[in-house]
């Protein structure tokens, strides 16, 4: 028993052992091994884990944990969902006139802005509107959500990165303020009337740099309507600056910018905001659709955007456990989803508000790894895709810009005070395509840890082997001949022999797994290769006629069309 015990411990070093190349840069960046989990392995192949350092081990994910939010939106809702925002009337509409409400039900839609207000207008023209008697209703009741604007999360509680969902949102809860430094000119670049701004700024003509290129902004929120206060002194030289602050209710700010450009379209609007819900007897006049759930969690994983990962958690709550959307539902519902689908695997697991901005979110290396590995199996490169690409856009545009990794990793980032993570995707230049998560909790400092993930990743693209194993090198044996210590000339590397496999299948996309189910129930080995397509490859076998031996089995029970391949 004790023996076995020993072999197991070995072999279990021997198999997740780091390689040569991930260990060097390890020790190069300072930072302890203990700070730092990671796991890669290539995907669609069994037991091929290529590097395997603390990857159970808990850690605070950052903005890696929208994968989970993200993902388990896609597999509840598909690729094509629309968030809804309805409209209605509540009262009788004759000759043009709506002697009553106008009613708007959000759903959360996070992305409506006011470049869509345009079509909502023309669309409530198309009802023959032209007055309204009443006041404009708005439904936020979806989302059971409170009333703070920011989360307070840090020193900036006034940063786009800290807004609060709700189920009527609009522009993202921002408030954007235009300066125009060389006439003085300071104007809100959607009429709101739910904050006021204070203009003391004084313009300079010196060169646009330093303390002159950019407003000194102070807010004033004790005040019922929040002031904007811009003083200090600027460049006339500088260009167009804008602020961006989250600042007020974007319900208030979605009423006023309504209301504005129904005015502007000859729509009149005698009445005022009001929150209550759809009444009962009120008549559907259409219903407004956000872009499709595909560009949303795109623009989530790319950009990192809290305040969307945040609805879309909200967004699963409601739909899996009824509305009114909790943030307690949410998590729930996350976990379900990916459960329910195989996509969640075993160890501690906090998701919190689903959007990473949290010091209480836990998860550990392995479970986000066969998350991906999961993702792909359904999804594919239309998955891949909806991640920030090497070099090319999103959180790595520039990282990765003039590097050999450059639209070779589709990946998502965390970054918090000493946290810095990074997990998805690695093509290697021999063209296998790889599962790839570093988490690094460390006070040495983020920059050292970004750069020890670049140059691993760096290492992976250049890596042409299979597994990685650690095997122990023996030394030369020395001879003693006449008082003289000689060594034995070293082998020569033995050469390549070719195997023999059992194509079971081709496929474009990655086999289903009850097609591999079926293979492993038969006590049959197997990998997936990729190249133009996927291949399943049953064996190896050390010959011909024993791989031929075998072939009728698997001709009979997985696919009759399965035939005999030398690598």
């Amino acid at each position: 028993m004790k023996r076995f015990i020993l072999w197991y411990f070995i072999f279990s070093v021997w198999i997740y052992a780091l390689p040569p190349g991930v260990e060097q840069e390890i020790q190069k960046s300072g930072i302890a091994k203990k700070d730092i989990s990671i796991y890669i392995k290539e995907l669609g192949y069994r037991n091929s884990v290529i590097a395997s350092l603390n990857a159970t081990r808990t850690r605070t994910p950052a903005s890696v944990i929208k994968v989970l939010t993200i993902y388990a939106s896609i597999l509840k809702l598909g690729f094509d969902y629309r968030w809804p925002t309805q409209f209605y009337r509540n009262g009788s509409l004759s000759g043009g006139v709506l002697d009553g409400d106008l009613v708007i039900k959000g759903f959360g839609d996070p992305t409506l802005s006011i470049d869509e207000l345009e079509d909502i207008v023309q669309r409530i023209r198309a009802q023959d509107i032209t007055r309204i008697t009443g006041d404009i209703i708005i439904d936020r009741s979806y989302f059971k959500v409170g009333t703070k604007n920011s989360s307070g999360f840090d020193a900036h509680p006034y940063s786009p990165y800290n807004a609060m969902p709700d189920a009527m949102m609009f522009n993202e809860r921002v408030s954007t303020i235009c300066v125009v430094p060389k006439q003085n000119n300071v104007t809100k670049e959607t009429v709101d009337h739910s904050y006021s701004v204070l203009n003391q700024l004084k313009t300079v003509n010196k060169p646009c740099r330093g303390r002159y290129s950019w407003p000194a902004v102070k807010i004033d929120n004790t005040q019922v309507i929040p002031v904007v206060l811009l003083k200090g002194k600027i460049s006339k030289r500088c260009g167009k600056r804008k602020i961006c602050k989250v600042l007020t209710k974007p319900y208030r700010s979605f009423y006023y910018a309504l209301k504005d450009a129904l005015v502007q379209s000859g729509v009149e609007v005698q009445g005022t905001l009001h929150l209550r819900k759809v009444p009962t007897d009120a008549r559907i006049l259409f219903t407004h659709y956000s872009q499709p759930l595909e560009k949303i969690v795109s623009e989530t994983a790319k950009k990192s955007n809290n305040l969307y990962a945040r609805h879309l958690l909200l967004m699963l709550g409601a739909r899996q456990y009824g509305a009114p959307a909790t943030i307690s539902k949410g998590r729930k519902a996350v976990v379900q989803i990916l459960r329910n689908r195989g996509a969640l695997g075993a160890g501690a697991l906090k998701i919190d508000n689903g959007s990473g901005l949290s010091r209480s979110s836990r998860i550990n290396a392995k479970i986000l790894a066969e998350l991906f590995e999961n993702a792909y199996r359904h999804y594919g490169q239309r998955w891949m895709k909806t991640l920030s690409i090497a070099g090319v856009d999103g959180t790595i545009k520039k990282r990765f810009r003039g590097t050999i990794v450059r639209k070779r990793a589709w990946m998502k980032t965390g970054t918090l005070k000493h946290v810095k993570n990074i997990g998805g995707y690695v093509k290697s230049r021999s063209g296998r395509l790889y599962t790839v998560v570093i988490l690094i909790n460390t006070k040495k400092g983020r920059w050292k840890a970004a750069k020890l993930q670049d140059n691993i990743i760096q290492w992976l693209v250049r890596y042409n082997g299979g597994t990685v194993q650690k095997s122990i090198r023996q030394k030369p044996v020395a001879k003693k001949e006449s008082g003289v210590m000689k060594t034995k000339p070293p082998q020569k590397k033995a050469k390549h022999v070719q195997k023999y496999y059992i194509q079971a299948g081709r496929f474009s996309r990655f086999p289903d797994q009850g097609y591999l189910s079926k293979i492993e129930n038969l006590g049959l080995r197997y990998t997936v290769r990729h190249e133009t397509q996927y291949r399943v490859l049953i064996g190896v076998y050390k010959n011909k006629q024993s791989a031929k031996k075998e072939l009728q089995k698997v001709r009979k029970l997985i696919n009759a069309g399965a035939f005999v391949v030398k690598l």
